[in-house]
């Protein structure tokens, strides 16, 4: 089972420093600003981190970006944990979790009883992988914890797919007709791929 934890990549403590730089009240327009490099003379040990974390982040007020994507992840094994009353829940967490990260933007979610999917736009800071291991993770946790129980378990991966802003409104209806959508066979591939087997080809989620 995925649950929130700090994150165990290469880019652990710049993470962790991201995350103290979000807790401390920073937003990413104002990192250059003199309370910003107050806060990196306290952390000198991790300088090189918080320089590269400071570039990524002020980045985004700098650029022009437009990055829709759309997120897909299945439960353990395909079990059909979502029921009509547990489903609800679950996608409220992770409606709110989105809010909570920074530089995330949700659009809408559906999905049926054995997986999720997901329709946001980002800032060009976010880091897909940590986004959705932090829903993942989070939202698992807090569901067990709630139920008192294991009660959901995600599998690992998941299916990312880009798309223009031009398509949001077409991705919603898909997303929202999920259900539908797998009853009458008429899925699109693409937007239901989620993990890729060990011949490193893409496979598509039950």
């Amino acid at each position: 089972m995925e649950e929130a934890q700090e994150p165990k990549s290469g880019n652990e403590s710049l993470n962790r420093r991201y995350l103290a730089i979000l807790l401390a009240g920073f937003e990413p327009a104002s990192l250059s600003a003199t309370g910003f490099s107050r806060w990196c003379k306290d952390n000198q040990e991790d300088q090189p981190a918080l320089s590269r974390l400071e570039e990524d982040l002020s980045m985004s007020s700098h650029v022009f970006h437009e990055i829709y994507l759309h997120l897909n992840w299945h439960t353990k094994n395909d079990q059909p944990l979502l029921t009509p009353d547990f489903e609800p829940l679950v996608h409220k967490f992770l409606q709110q979790r989105c809010l909570y990260n920074k530089g995330v933007y949700f659009q809408g979610i559906g999905g049926t009883e054995n997986h999720v999917h997901l329709a946001i736009n980002i800032q060009p800071f976010v880091c897909i992988s940590d986004l959705v291991g932090d829903l993942k993770g989070s939202c698992s946790f807090e569901m067990n914890k709630l139920k008192g129980f294991k009660s959901l378990e995600w599998q690992r991966g998941f299916g990312a797919v880009s798309f223009g802003k031009k398509q949001l409104d077409w991705v919603l209806k898909y997303i929202a007709h999920q259900k539908e959508h797998h009853a009458k066979g008429t899925t699109h591939a693409r937007l239901e791929k989620d993990w890729i087997n060990e011949d490193g080809h893409q496979e598509n989620g039950a």
